[in-house]
């Protein structure tokens, strides 16, 4: 299977919304994790969820709930692991993955990211935008761009190595991603950073204005 399967990245505890599965929260009367679903599905060869506890609660989502297989809510890495576990059961060689609170990141997201990793032996790459002017720069050529590490192009072929780190302690996405020579995909955030994710009732808010 060469076009890459999908993982919505749904695992996080959404401690600043008050617990619960923050995808289940409405933006324009539909909640985010349809959105997401409607704004991956399209882009890849199937899709899946990752999330923790009990699985029935998605039922009505038609998705595959695919678990942490590390314990302790380890982050998105071990999301990404969780994917990659499930994407090579389906004879896939890559995932992109796209976390839950974000709807509206670009729907040609796999498609570029895919062209960033082009050439790769083992095709690795995050999506980025440029820093605003209001932002902190840090030294080195990185510091122009944000890195967005739950939206990114992971090869079936290193999980093992996804894994060894995790049980190491890793748990900084771009650590791993930058060992193994990942690339950038540059998103433009004009009017707003499509990376936009939701975390706090004000971003709610924003997110319901930005669709009027």
């Amino acid at each position: 299977m060469t076009q890459p399967l999908g993982v919505i990245l749904a695992g996080g505890l959404a401690t600043r919304m008050g617990g619960g599965d923050k995808g289940r929260l409405l933006v324009g009367g539909e909640s985010l994790l349809s959105r997401v679903a409607d704004r991956l599905g399209p882009q890849v060869a199937g899709l899946a969820l990752n999330a923790n506890g009990d699985s029935e609660r998605f039922a009505d989502l038609g998705l595959p709930v695919i678990a942490d297989s590390i314990a302790g809510f380890a982050g998105p890495l071990a999301g990404v692991l969780a994917g990659l576990d499930w994407a090579a059961e389906q004879g896939a060689n890559t995932i992109v993955t796209a976390a839950a609170d974000t709807p509206f990141f670009p729907r040609d997201l796999v498609a570029r990211l895919t062209a960033a990793a082009q050439g790769m032996e083992h095709p690795l790459a995050l999506a980025t935008t440029p820093r605003t002017g209001g932002e902190s720069l840090k030294s080195g050529g990185r510091s122009k761009v944000n890195r967005h590490p739950a939206f990114g192009l992971w090869p079936v072929a290193l999980r093992d190595d996804l894994r060894a780190a995790l049980n190491d302690g890793l748990r900084k996405v771009v650590l791993w991603t930058d060992r193994h020579g990942g690339r950038e995909a540059l998103f433009e955030a004009d009017p707003f950073d499509p990376f936009f994710n939701i975390n706090t009732p004000e971003d709610l808010a924003k997110a319901e204005a930005l669709l009027t």
